[in-house]
């Protein structure tokens, strides 16, 4: 660390971007902010800010009550209607799926609409925590309609419920409306992704049919530091891209 016209937050800063970048795998821990200190000797404070902007910026992460540790990079998704499994043994990623609750019980008005649910009909109700490689990467919290799948909560439901419902029901989901916004996590949300209260996170709430008969009403809520979304915008193509209803995005 040099005296002079650089704040010595900012040459830290760059020291350990440069650790981050090239000499730490993705997922490392990063010395703790009193080694830091003691190695470079500068204060806590000015760890911390140093540590802070490279959070910021996305090369390093905290991890509630274990430290920091490099990013892992981003998963990268595009909006099209597929299953989580599929999604992740494409990019080379082993999936993985803990159920959090199944049974069956009456949704609220909103989904039993959407579902095209008599007043007081039951339905199946999934929440399920979804892992890439072992990290946690999302919550899914869904309604089924039990028309097209009776006994649905007896099957395994580890694994991909878009597969299932396939082969176990011939039902393949072939359209649906997706709406996205932006959310921090509750405690609850924050203990099954392993984040902060707070946190930010993308939201997905999900409506798909098969057939025309619709079958599931899904919110899953992605780690913000872990997943992003690319959309293909084309002006010339109606409806390709998030226009205003009077057309034109910007």
């Amino acid at each position: 660390m040099l005296d002079g016209p650089t704040p010595k937050h900012a040459q830290l800063r760059e020291i350990l971007r440069r650790l981050a970048e090239h000499e730490l795998p993705p997922g490392s821990p990063v010395p703790s902010e009193r080694e830091l200190a003691a190695r470079y000797g500068v204060s806590r404070l000015t760890v911390r800010e140093a540590i802070g902007q490279l959070v910021a910026d996305g090369l390093l992460t905290r991890a509630r009550g274990r430290g920091t540790f490099t990013a892992r990079p981003r998963v990268e998704a595009q909006l099209y209607l597929e299953s989580f499994t599929e999604d992740m043994r494409q990019r080379g990623m082993e999936p993985g799926t803990v159920v959090l609750a199944a049974e069956e019980r009456v949704p609220p008005p909103a989904t039993a609409h959407a579902l095209a649910l008599s007043p007081g009909e039951p339905a199946y109700w999934l929440e399920r925590l979804r892992t890439a490689d072992g990290t946690p990467i999302s919550v899914e919290r869904g309604w089924y309609g039990p028309r097209l799948l009776p006994g649905l909560l007896r099957h395994d439901l580890t694994g991909s419920l878009y597969g299932l419902l396939a082969q176990e029901y011939g039902v393949v989901l072939d359209s649906g409306r997706q709406t996205v916004w932006a959310e921090t996590a509750d405690p609850a949300t924050a203990r099954s992704l392993d984040v902060r209260p707070g946190s930010p996170l993308l939201a997905f709430r999900r409506v798909a049919s098969a057939h025309g008969e619709p079958v599931e009403d899904m919110t899953s809520w992605y780690r913000g530091d872990l997943y992003q979304v690319t959309m293909q915008l084309d002006r010339n193509v109606p409806g390709s891209g998030p226009h205003p209803a009077q057309g034109g995005s910007r």
